[in-house]
């Protein structure tokens, strides 16, 4: 694993900004990774409360244990519960919650987690250690389900072809390492062929997605930030692809009061909600040159942030949460 001081977090400064002022708040990162967001919180006076469903992070969790005493807690859970982990900890809420969305770059670095389709390891892809594989999904799941989750998750118009390529493949053999994955899903589109994208991306973007459940993990993330926030608390989201970004784009725009044209991912709203929230980003903010310069990660990352207003949660909205009716499991 590498070491603390590599991670270099993104849109950090962007972050820092629309949180303002942090000395003595209790601040939610949601999505610890190797801690670049907690660091720069409590070096800015913040008591924060981590969550990371990944046990693989606890030489960061350590490190920031040791130095932040008594300011510093991590819990071993998805941050769509983060509503009960703050509760084990005694609180009710918090005056800011970030989420920095999707596979770290720990991750994707470590080949025998099985993201990336760059480095030889296990097909595995999962952020914790419960629940099915990637190899599951690819080796057990029929044809139509396997095009179905790389065509909604990963956008990949060629999917049907996909999967029946990897249908036929595992007739032979079961699929178990990721550059093979990547090689049949490369030949299935006819190659590279030049192209500056690898063509296994989307396929492998889709199977990720699927496999840690990251849209219905944020829309329950999104749901219950509304009932932990002060009034005048921050939530703040960074988002790296499209899939994210519309189901940050539509809530905010619909918590602020906005009639929202829905999408494949969201349904759309008939009438505006009362303002649960004002927007601090009327448009995403993106990352400058220099930072993508310096991070290539950060090309496609995305802030949006908005702060809670003193309006209650209408009834409706809170029933809704025990049936959140953007999710498209298979």
């Amino acid at each position: 694993m590498t070491q603390p001081s590599a991670h270099i977090s993104v849109l950090l400064p962007e972050v820092l900004g629309v949180l303002g002022d942090l000395d003595g708040k209790l601040v939610v990162d949601g999505t610890f990774g190797a801690g670049g967001y907690s660091r720069a919180f409590l070096s800015r006076g913040a008591h924060v409360i981590a969550f990371d469903r990944d046990s693989r992070v606890k030489p960061y969790v350590e490190a920031l244990e040791g130095e932040f005493p008594g300011r510093f807690h991590w819990v071993n859970r998805c941050f769509s519960e983060m509503k009960e982990g703050l509760a084990d900890l005694g609180h009710a809420s918090c005056a800011a919650i970030v989420l920095d969305i999707g596979v770290s770059s720990m991750q994707l670095d470590e080949a025998e987690r099985g993201f990336s389709f760059m480095r030889d390891g296990p097909l595995d892809m999962r952020m914790s250690t419960e629940g099915r594989s990637a190899a599951d999904i690819v080796n057990d799941d029929d044809k139509d389900d396997i095009a179905h989750l790389i065509w909604l998750y990963g956008e990949e118009h060629k999917s049907r072809g996909i999967a029946a390529a990897i249908v036929r493949r595992r007739e032979e053999r079961p699929f178990e390492r990721t550059l093979d994955l990547a090689e049949v899903v490369e030949r299935a589109l006819g190659g590279r062929r030049g192209a500056p994208v690898h063509p296994a991306t989307r396929t492998f973007q889709g199977l990720r997605i699927a496999v840690n459940d990251e849209l219905g993990e944020l829309e329950a993330a999104l749901a219950a930030a509304e009932t932990l926030l002060k009034p005048g608390g921050v939530l703040a989201v960074v988002t790296f692809h499209s899939l994210e970004d519309r189901i940050v784009k539509t809530f905010f725009n619909d918590r602020a009061g906005k009639v929202s044209g829905g999408s494949r991912y969201a349904p759309p709203t008939e009438k505006p909600l009362p303002a649960l929230y004002t927007l601090i980003t009327p448009k995403a903010v993106a990352a400058s040159d220099a930072e993508t310069a310096a991070n290539p990660r950060a090309r496609s990352a995305k802030l949006r942030a908005m702060r809670r207003t003193d309006v209650p949660v209408p009834a409706a909205v809170a029933s809704a949460k025990e049936k959140p009716g953007w999710r498209h499991r298979l």
